[in-house]
């Protein structure tokens, strides 16, 4: 296949529609210089869950390793304690 072809059923790739620009990813907890998250600042943990109650993945969110895994941590304890719910959606 040549390289220059675009491949069956897709349009050249000028007549495709121009991507939407996206904003750089950045770590909040590194810009706001936390040293630890902390399991009972419910509205922080909050805003890294899912409405089904999944932990949002770094890669999404553009946290760091390192506070991604404080970050599941956190939520894990505040579950356990009745902080935060496992799960939002009951039939």
């Amino acid at each position: 296949m040549a390289f220059g072809k675009p491949k069956f059923g897709q349009k050249p790739r000028k007549a495709r529609e121009p991507s939407l620009f996206k904003r750089k990813k950045f770590c909040r907890f590194t810009a706001a210089g936390v040293k630890e998250i902390d399991y009972k600042d419910i509205d922080t943990l909050k805003d890294f869950i899912q409405e089904n109650g999944k932990i949002m993945p770094g890669r999404v969110t553009g946290t760091k390793a390192r506070y991604q895994r404080q970050l599941t941590t956190a939520i894990n304890r505040a579950r356990f304690l009745a902080l935060v719910p496992y799960c939002d959606l009951h039939p």
